[in-house]
């Protein structure tokens, strides 16, 4: 019997992700969102406890120390969330730190000009100043970039096929914070993990109206049982003569937050003391703007993809560039060790819980900044071991990274240019990075190794980063292969977005992104 017709037609390509239950403009009912806000917070604790983890021990800090990092990180995190979405793209993106920024942090920290001091807390408090001369003077690439429209001439020519490989490696980039860091603790990680799966795709289609609580609320639940499970064996003893390593990755009481942390304490600019500005320090924070810029095109377009939003219009995208680096600039006064970014993880829980609420990530920021200011509160959430956060990760950052595959939809797959374009700049985007990374970790500095530091932290900053090289290789060669075939502007998918590069010629754009309280007349689309 011959087949039906249209069962061999392809899906149909849609601008707007189908089967999300609340997009951009329409929120869920408020006790819905306020669970879905916590939900959101706990993703972006991971790296914001990871970060000041990995750092504040290398500038001489302590616990102390640690705790106060932290807490400022998650206060200026809440405030440029919620800068973000009031004036910035207006997409449900969470701002929090970024690991792209370790690498120029980690060369000030290590500078000579810090080996002299032997007092701890002292050289805590001069790296910490360096460090935030260097983001404050950093910010102004995004600022400058974002206010004057540059980012918006680059996005109008950017097409699906281009932006295929910057959100894939967006989310896949990340991998070294995923099954690796669960694996520091794998009795604990790999049933979190396999808990996760199992609440989040197989329960909500096993238990009748169970998807509202299992698929929505799966991170909840699985921090909760696995914390618990953790805990006990904490208590049991089970971890009393273990290695370092297996004490701080498994055990639920080795985090030092606690005691550390204040019960109240209001984060402030220059708590640290007046900054300190060295050129070398600036250039190479400069690199790690523009690589964190590149990662933030694909997450802001994964986001999008999620909010069942149509294509950001270059000149909303500038300007969320443009606020994100006023949020660099409050990391640099607050003091906050980091710049800010995007974060990708709680852009995959969009995918996860299908909600795209704009309100959800702003109820996210109000527990960002209070949990930050009650210290004690705060720190025994944030407390939470690290292989729970990354067995999470493991799921969210294939989201992203499916998200970019999506994109491919609007390409034509049969091309050959489509094809040498796509697999080109994947590759390269993985393996130069992980060469840059391993020959880093093995010989201890980057390959390229002169006798300018500075020099050599842009490039290695820059070519460090998966989605920054892939960017790079993926836009030049759509931007010149064949670009003068009539076929070619259909192959690369340009033709989709092509309505959108314009605010005003698509009225939904005016519906996703326009400013609140008729802001627009005051702060017009550029």
């Amino acid at each position: 019997m011959a087949a039906k017709a249209d069962e061999f037609l392809p899906f149909p390509v849609k601008e707007q992700l189908p089967g999300i239950d609340y997009c951009l403009t329409s929120p869920p009912p408020w006790p819905e969102a306020f669970f879905l806000g916590f939900q959101h917070y706990l993703v972006m604790l991971g790296t914001t406890v990871l970060i000041p983890t990995l750092i504040v021990p290398q500038m001489g800090g302590g616990h102390e120390e640690k705790a106060k990092v932290i807490q400022t990180l998650l206060f200026v995190a809440g405030i440029n969330t919620l800068l973000q979405s009031w004036l910035g793209t207006r997409l449900l993106i969470v701002m929090g730190g970024s690991l792209t920024y370790l690498m120029p942090t980690i060369s000030i920290i290590l500078s000579e000009r810090f080996a002299d001091i032997i007092d701890p807390y002292e050289r805590f408090v001069h790296t910490m100043r360096a460090i935030q001369g260097a983001l404050i003077f950093a910010s102004s690439f995004q600022i400058i970039v974002g206010f004057c429209g540059l980012w918006r001439i680059a996005i109008r020519f950017l097409s699906p096929l281009a932006a295929t490989p910057v959100v894939v490696l967006t989310g896949l980039g990340l991998f070294n914070i995923g099954f690796a860091a669960l694996a520091r603790c794998v009795e604990i990680g790999l049933p979190a993990l396999l808990l996760f799966v199992v609440l989040s795709q197989y329960v909500p289609h096993a238990v009748e109206k169970g998807r509202v609580i299992f698929d929505r609320f799966s991170v909840i639940l699985t921090i909760a049982v696995i914390w618990a499970y953790a805990h006990i064996l904490t208590v049991s003893g089970v971890y009393r003569h273990g290695s370092p390593k297996i004490q701080f990755g498994c055990r639920t009481d080795r985090a030092g937050l606690i005691g550390a942390s204040p019960w109240i304490r209001i984060p402030y600019p220059f708590q640290w003391g007046a900054p300190s500005f060295n050129a070398g320090d600036v250039f190479a924070m400069m690199a790690a703007s523009f690589a964190s810029l590149v990662e933030s095109t694909g997450t802001v377009l994964a986001a999008s993809r999620f909010a069942s939003a149509t294509f950001v219009p270059p000149s909303v995208f500038s300007r969320g560039v443009g606020w994100q680096g006023i949020g660099i600039l409050l990391d640099g006064m607050f003091g906050t060790a980091n710049g800010s970014a995007p974060s990708v993880e709680n852009v995959g829980l969009l995918g996860l819980t299908r909600v795209g609420s704009r309100r959800v990530v702003e109820i996210s920021a109000g527990f960002m900044i209070f949990f930050s200011v009650l210290g004690k509160f705060g720190s025994v959430i944030a407390s939470i071991p690290l292989p729970i956060a990354a067995a999470l990760y493991c799921l969210l950052f294939g989201y992203v990274a499916a998200a970019g595959l999506g994109f491919l939809q609007f390409c034509n797959l049969n091309s050959l240019r489509t094809k040498f374009v796509l697999g080109f700049s994947l590759f390269l985007g993985l393996s130069i990075s992980q060469y840059f990374k391993e020959h880093q970790t093995v010989v201890g500095y980057g390959p390229v190794h002169t006798s300018s530091r500075a020099f050599n932290d842009i490039i290695n900053v820059i070519f460090s980063s998966p989605a920054t090289v892939a960017a790079i290789v993926a836009y030049f060669l759509d931007s010149t292969i064949l670009l003068s075939h009539v076929a070619t502007r259909r192959d690369r998918g340009w033709h989709w977005w092509d309505k959108f590069r314009s605010y005003r010629t698509d009225a939904r754009s005016e519906e996703f992104y326009a400013l609140p309280y008729n802001l627009n007349k005051f702060f017009p689309p550029l």
